[in-house]
C-alpha cells in the first residue's frame, strides 16, 4: 500500500502520526484531532508548492499513526515521541540546560545529598527547583555543615578500613567506617534534613529543642550542644526556601528575535512577584523547520489580534512564531514535576487551550497560559523580547565572547559552586602499548599556562590499558600536589569517555579526594560526561564558546601528549638501531649521540668522522651498516632488478 492510499485508510480519531523516509527514519511526528483530515491536508499544501511541506513530502514514503483517546493524550504522546525521535523536521528544544534540584537519595543505606539537574524514578527525593543555580549549591553546603549527610563519591553499601577528610573536617558523620556513627542516629540526621528541605522549620525546631533538653538531663553534653548549634542555624536562616510548590503569582514569561533565519527566545522566571532568573534558548537555520505550523494549521480566527504598539517585532513571512510556542512549551513542561500557575507568551497559538489543560491535569491545579495585551504583564512580555533581541546581538553578531561569561557558563554546565579558575587536562598516547605517555595541561585564568604542562612516563603498566595508565598518572600527579600541600584544581578534564572518567575518579578516591569535580569529552561524539552523572551526559550546542572552550583544553592535551610520544619513538629507534650494531653499546652510543647529534647525521657520517668517536674497525662497522641499509633502499625502490657478475 503506497503513502496516499494508506492516508485515505485513516480514522477521524484523535492521535498521533508519525513520517518516515526510505530509510525507515521517522522525519515528523504530529499530532492531530481528527488523523485523516490532518494528514491529508499535508497533500494539498504540497502540490501548492509551501516550501517546508513539500520538501517533507518528497522524502515521505511511509506513515505510521498511534491512536490516543483525547487531544491531551495525543499532546503528550507528540511530545515524547519528539523528544525520543528528535524528527528533523520538528523544532527541537536543543538547549540542555535544567534548574538544579537537591537530591536525597532516600533508597540507599546511608542516604546522601547532591545537586542534580535530571529527574529520576528511583526511590530519592527531590527538593527544587532553586532560582538561582547556585542557591541549591548553598543548601547542599548548608546540609553537610549541620546535618552532616555527605555527597561523596564512596560506596556506602560496604564499609571501607579509613574515613575520609571529610569526616575529619566535621562535614560527615562517617558511615563509610564501621562503628563511627549508628543507624539509629544517620537516620535521625536524614530526618532532619528532611524536614529542613520539606519547609518545615518550626517542627525541626521543636524536635531539635526536645532533643537537647534530653540530651542535658542525662548529661550528654557534648550532643545537647550539637542540638543548640542546629537551632541557633536554624533561627537564623532567613531566607526561605521553595520545595516544588508555587503561589499565584509564579510565572514564566515569554518574549523572542527572529533575524536571518536565526532565533533567540528569553524566559524570564517569576517568583513571588520577582524576577529570580533567565533562560535563553537560540535556534540556527530554521526555516525549513517553521516555514509552516508544526501542529495544526492557525488561521487568522485563532490568533488574538494584537495591539499595533504591543506586536512583536516584524519577522518574514515564513516564520511562524504560533507553531513555534505551540512546539517550544510542549517540550519545556510536559511531564515535568514542577510548571508554574502562569505562562505568558507573545503570540497565540491553536492547541493552547489545549496544553493548558493537560498541564491542569498533570500538576493537578489550574494553568493559565495567556497572551496579554496590555497592563503590566503585557510589559513584562516586551521586556523579555527586547532581551531576546539583546541576546541574538550577543551570540550572532559578537565574535569574542566575554571571558567571564564563558567561566560562568562552564560552572553551569558542570555544576560548580564557583566559576573555574584552573582546569588541569589529561591524555594518553601510544601506539599499540609501545612508549605509553600522558600528558597534563594547564588552563589557568582565561589562558593556557605552558609552564605547569607536565609529561608522564607510564611505569607501571604493560600492554595496552588506557585505563590503568590514566589512573597511575592521576594518582601520580595528584600525590604530588597534596604532599606538597597545593591547591587541587577547580576541574580536572579527562580526554576520553567513561572508562577513562572513572579511571581517573577512582585514583583520586584512593587519594581522599572524593568531592573533587572529575569530567571527561568523549571524541567524535563531543559529548561531556561528569563523575556521578555519567547516566546524564552532557550535550553542549555545536557553536557555544564552552564547548569550544573544553575542546582547546582538550585538543591542547592531544598536541602535546603526541609530541611526547614521537620524541619518546624517535628515542626508541635511535636506541636500538645503534645497539644492534657489534661494537656499539649505551656508552658508546651515547657518545656518537652527543658528538653528531642525531642518528640521521651518523647515518650520512663517512668512516673517517667516526673515527673522531670510535676505534677504525668500529666506525667501519658503522659504515658499512648503514651502507647497507641505504643499498637496500635503493633496491627496494628501483623498477628493475639490479644484476651483479660478470655479462654472459
Amino acid at each position: 500500500m503506497d503513502l496516499q492510499e494508506k492516508i485515505r485508510t485513516l480514522p477521524t480519531a484523535p492521535g498521533v502520526y508519525l513520517y518516515k523516509n526510505a530509510d525507515g527514519e521517522v522525519i515528523y511526528v504530529g499530532k492531530a484531532k481528527n488523523l485523516r483530515s490532518r494528514v491529508r491536508s499535508y497533500l494539498l499544501e504540497a502540490s501548492q508548492a509551501n516550501a517546508k511541506t513539500g520538501s517533507l513530502m518528497r522524502e515521505a514514503v511511509d506513515l505510521e499513526y498511534i491512536l490516543v483517546a483525547n487531544e491531551h493524550e495525543a499532546l503528550a504522546l507528540e511530545n515524547n515521541l519528539i523528544k525520543q525521535r528528535k524528527p528533523r523536521f520538528n523544532i527541537l528544544l536543543r538547549d540542555d540546560k535544567t534548574y538544579p534540584y537537591v537530591k536525597l537519595t532516600l533508597a540507599d543505606r546511608y542516604p546522601k545529598v547532591f545537586v542534580t539537574r535530571r529527574l529520576r524514578k528511583d526511590g530519592s527525593a527531590y527538593y527544587g527547583p532553586f532560582f538561582p543555580g547556585n542557591l541549591a549549591y548553598r543548601i547542599v553546603e548548608l546540609i553537610h555543615r549541620s546535618f552532616l549527610i555527605p555527597s561523596c563519591k564512596v560506596d556506602l553499601s560496604r564499609y571501607h578500613p579509613r574515613p575520609c577528610l571529610q569526616y575529619y573536617i566535621k562535614r560527615c558523620l562517617g558511615p563509610c567506617v564501621q562503628h563511627l556513627t549508628t543507624p539509629e542516629a544517620y537516620r535521625e540526621a536524614v530526618r532532619d534534613a528532611q524536614m529542613f528541605l520539606e519547609g518545615r522549620s518550626a517542627e525541626l525546631g521543636r524536635s531539635l529543642e526536645s532533643r537537647m533538653q534530653q540530651a542535658a538531663e542525662a548529661e550528654q553534653f557534648e550532643l545537647a550542644a550539637k542540638y543548640r548549634d542546629l537551632l541557633i542555624t536554624l533561627q537564623q536562616l532567613q531566607e526561605k526556601q521553595r520545595v516544588a510548590s508555587a503561589g499565584s503569582d509564579d510565572a514564566d514569561v515569554y518574549g523572542y528575535h527572529y533575524e536571518s533565519g536565526m532565533l533567540a527566545v528569553n524566559l524570564f522566571h517569576m517568583r513571588g512577584g520577582k524576577m529570580v532568573d533567565r533562560r535563553e534558548f537560540f535556534w540556527e537555520e530554521l526555516p525549513e523547520f517553521l516555514t509552516e505550523n508544526h501542529s495544526e494549521a492557525v488561521t487568522e480566527d485563532d490568533v488574538a489580534p494584537v495591539p499595533q504598539s504591543f506586536a512583536a517585532p516584524e519577522t518574514p513571512a515564513t516564520f511562524h512564531p504560533g507553531a513555534f510556542f505551540s512546539a517550544l512549551l510542549k517540550q519545556i513542561y510536559i511531564e515535568q514535576p514542577y510548571v508554574p500557575r502562569s505562562i505568558y507568551v507573545p503570540v497565540d497559538f491553536v492547541d493552547r487551550e489545549a496544553l493548558s489543560g493537560l498541564l491542569g491535569e498533570q500538576t493537578g491545579h489550574r494553568i493559565e497560559i495567556a497572551v496579554p495585551l496590555r497592563g503590566e504583564k503585557r510589559s513584562l512580555v516586551d521586556l523579555a523580547g527586547q532581551n531576546a533581541r539583546q541576546s541574538y546581538e550577543q551570540r550572532f553578531r559578537v565574535l569574542q565572547p566575554n571571558q567571564r561569561a564563558v567561566q560562568e557558563a562552564l560552572q553551569d554546565v558542570l555544576m560548580l559552586e564557583e566559576p573555574p579558575r584552573r582546569i588541569e587536562c589529561f591524555d594518553i598516547s601510544h601506539i599499540q602499548g609501545a612508549e605509553t605517555v600522558a600528558s597534563m595541561v594547564v588552563w589557568e585564568d582565561g589562558a593556557m599556562k605552558k609552564s605547569d604542562y607536565r609529561k608522564f612516563q607510564i611505569k607501571s603498566v604493560n600492554g595496552v590499558d588506557d585505563f590503568a595508565s590514566m589512573r597511575e598518572v592521576v594518582t601520580r600527579r595528584y600525590r604530588r600536589v597534596l604532599e606538597e600541600k597545593r591547591e587541587m584544581p577547580d576541574v580536572i578534564l579527562i580526554d576520553g569517555g567513561i572508562g577513562q572518567l572513572r579511571a581517573a575518579a577512582t585514583a583520586l578516591e584512593e587519594l581522599g579526594q572524593t568531592t573533587q569535580t572529575v569530567a571527561s569529552i568523549a571524541k567524535r561524539e563531543e559529548i561531556i560526561y561528569l563523575y556521578g552523572h555519567e547516566d546524564e551526559p552532557i550535550v553542549i550546542e555545536r557553536r557555544s564558546p564552552v564547548l569550544h572552550l573544553i575542546q582547546r583544553i582538550r585538543d591542547e592535551s592531544h598536541r602535546f601528549a603526541i609530541t611526547y610520544h614521537r620524541k619518546r619513538r624517535e628515542m626508541r629507534d635511535r636506541d636500538s638501531e645503534l645497539l644492534t650494531i657489534p661494537g656499539i653499546g649505551p656508552r658508546t652510543r651515547a657518545r656518537l649521540i652527543e658528538h653528531f647529534g642525531s642518528l640521521r647525521a651518523i647515518q650520512k657520517a663517512d668512516v673517517e668522522a667516526l673515527t673522531a668517536v670510535l676505534p677504525r674497525r668500529t666506525a667501519e662497522a658503522v659504515a658499512a651498516h648503514f651502507r647497507s641499509q641505504a643499498e637496500a633502499a635503493t633496491e627496494a625502490a628501483s623498477p628493475f632488478p639490479i644484476v651483479t657478475g660478470k655479462e654472459v
